[in-house]
């Protein structure tokens, strides 16, 4: 998908819920927009198959010279006389790498907000969710290259830093995509998910391209393509003036002749990546900006949850 769409405002978003983009757009802190994004639901635990000493229970087994005796479950051996050791599930700390798209092409909106502010919306509560639980969270703002970086941590001193990078960002540059991330997956020391948001507006072969990288180096990487409503429904009227917001040059056409194509084209782009990332084994999700951001996310988070129980089984 070269081409970008550029018009004006238009679309007005339903319902006062006050996780409604609508409502959160009048917020003017990043730090309470993902408080109250997250709130009402939990991401979860994320565990390890591995076995160690943490608090939840797991299994008993046979003691064998070397396991530790404080281990050893003195009931049983009460009433059997067999020595057998409480096996509990182990907790891992858990790395959550932020990429986010502040190309030029990501300010464009039909609504009252950008593709950009809901992608850092999303961003901003994610990393809310994951310092909130002790973990490790760090921040790439990118465009055809990285930006603004703020390394993993965790605390409430990476809370801030990272939301102050999102909120004094503003989209401009070209998108390069594909190149960013083959370039960045070199580059994370500590492994753990790195979640894009995105309008990919990108060639899909380059994207998967480092995507897969990202994976090779151990990382999960998930894809959250950000998108307008008007981009997805081009139901535009008339003559429309499409425009590269990332400088190329604009053209005059026929809104009503063009659509069926452009919208075939784009549902051709997203199941390319659609079906790349399944082919890694990897999620796709697309998010329009008129979604209220604590259905989306929590209903991804829902089912990412459902598919590691189903896992464990």
């Amino acid at each position: 998908m070269a081409s970008k769409v550029s018009g004006g405002a238009g679309a007005q978003a339903g319902g006062t819920s006050a996780f409604d983009p609508a409502v959160l757009d009048r917020l003017a802190q990043l730090s309470f927009v993902a408080r109250t994004v997250v709130e009402g639901f939990m991401a979860g635990s994320h565990r390890s198959p591995r076995r160690g000493s943490s608090v939840e229970f797991a299994q008993h087994r046979e003691y064998v010279p070397g396991d530790d005796p404080r281990f050893v479950d003195e009931r049983i051996f009460a009433r059997s006389n067999r020595l057998v050791v409480k096996e509990f599930v182990a907790e891992t700390n858990f790395a959550l790498h932020l990429l986010v798209d502040a190309s030029a092409s990501m300010g464009f909106k039909s609504l009252r907000w950008s593709k950009f502010d809901y992608a850092r919306w999303c961003a901003a509560a994610l990393a809310y969710l994951v310092l909130e639980q002790r973990d490790t969270a760090g921040l790439v703002l990118f465009d055809s290259e990285a930006r603004t970086k703020v390394p993993p941590g965790n605390g409430a001193a990476q809370a801030a830093a990272i939301l102050a990078s999102l909120e004094a960002a503003a989209p401009a540059g070209e998108t390069r995509v594909g190149s960013v991330l083959s370039w960045i997956g070199t580059r994370l020391k500590s492994r753990g998910i790195v979640a894009i948001f995105s309008d990919f507006l990108d060639e899909p072969s380059v994207i998967l391209e480092g995507v897969r990288r990202l994976a090779l180096a151990g990382h999960e990487p998930i894809l959250f393509q950000v998108l307008d409503p008007q981009e997805v429904d081009f139901d535009f009227a008339g003559n429309l003036r499409l425009e590269d917001l990332e400088g190329s040059g604009r053209i005059q056409i026929d809104a009503k002749a063009i659509r069926e194509a452009y919208r075939e084209e784009l549902e051709r782009h997203g199941a390319e990546l659609r079906r790349g990332a399944a082919a890694s084994g990897l999620d796709f999700v697309r998010l329009v900006t008129s979604s209220p951001l604590d259905v989306v996310l929590s209903a991804y988070l829902a089912r990412r949850m459902a598919r590691a129980r189903d896992g464990r089984r």
